[in-house]
């Protein structure tokens, strides 16, 4: 019997879930203010032919 439990893999999802969510937590902080990446000539390229499909269908 682990942490209460009888069977060890529900004990194992529980540990994983925690450890998961620290994880998350972790990454996030350390991401937290970071930056943007900087924008590229075919990305403002991609968004002017995407605005201008979207106008021609409306």
């Amino acid at each position: 019997m682990l942490l209460g439990f009888e069977d060890p893999w529900v004990c194992t999802v529980y540990i994983l879930c925690i450890a998961s969510t620290l994880l998350c937590v972790v990454y996030g902080l350390v991401n937290w203010n970071k930056g943007e990446e900087t924008v590229q000539p075919e990305d403002v390229q991609w968004a002017k032919e995407e605005k201008e499909e979207v106008e021609e269908t409306l």
